[in-house]
């Protein structure tokens, strides 16, 4: 066997072991795959007559984006934090086959609980609201929200390296409404007061979800959220690489 498929055989094997074991914690589970669609049915449907396809579009896509950030959040953030703590992680650490397989295993996995939140929220939007979700706005929302997840997977692997369990899973509650509110991700920036919007437009969930509401509804997201994704990602993936450094470094020592 290759090094290369001995690679790609370790990641599909660590891959499948935590997507198992997030699997049996049904809270998990349910809070990523229901929050999400809740937030549309208490917030959006009751609404749904008096918006337009494309603003009912533009409702289900940033919803996704919360659901991306709130992985980011808890699967990588608290749940890295959590590993750590675990003599299971520090075993891991010692075999001579690099953690490249279990980094690419914990993305997927993100990736794969991701999907898994989409499921109900583009299923009830389509059934109870205008929203027209067309085979390719989903695909290219989809794409979109790849893009608009870099940064905060970096600021989930940056919290998850750099704080031990209980300190990350209080950071991430604390962090997630925050940047939801101020991203526009429940309100809508035009309701917004004017020094809310004016910070909102320099944050990463606020960038992301015009990106993705742009991709989904064919609409001009503006020139504007590349450089501030692009930024956040060179800001909270050096975060997240001296987190990476600092915690093998202790490991090790």
């Amino acid at each position: 066997m290759s090094a290369a498929a001995g690679t790609a055989r370790l990641t599909l094997l660590h891959t499948r072991y935590q997507i198992l074991e997030t699997l049996r914690v049904p809270v998990v589970v349910v809070s990523t795959a229901v929050f999400p669609a809740l937030i549309l049915v208490v917030f959006v449907v009751p609404q749904a007559g008096g918006m337009s396809p494309a603003q009912a579009t533009g409702a289900t896509a940033q919803l996704a984006v919360f659901s991306a950030m709130s992985v980011s959040l808890f699967t990588h953030g608290a749940g890295i934090a959590e590993d750590r703590a675990l003599p299971w992680d520090t075993h891991l650490r010692t075999l001579p086959v690099g953690a490249g397989p279990r980094f690419v295993a914990r993305v997927v996995t993100g990736a794969f609980f991701t999907l898994v939140g989409l499921v109900p929220l583009v299923l009830l939007s389509t059934l109870l609201t205008d929203a027209a979700i067309t085979a390719g706005g989903f695909l290219r929302g989809l794409l979109a929200l790849l893009a608009a997840g870099v940064p905060l997977l970096a600021l989930g692997l940056a919290l998850g390296y750099s704080m031990p369990a209980k300190a990350a899973l209080a950071l991430a509650q604390v962090l997630l409404l925050p940047l939801a509110f101020a991203g526009g991700l429940f309100l809508p920036p035009e309701a917004m007061p004017g020094w809310l919007e004016a910070i909102s437009v320099w944050t990463p969930t606020r960038a992301g979800r015009d990106l993705v509401i742009g991709a989904a509804t064919g609409l001009d997201p503006g020139a504007r959220l590349v450089p501030v994704l692009a930024g956040w990602t060179v800001v909270l993936g050096a975060v997240a690489v001296w987190a990476i450094r600092r915690d093998q470094g202790r490991r090790f020592r």
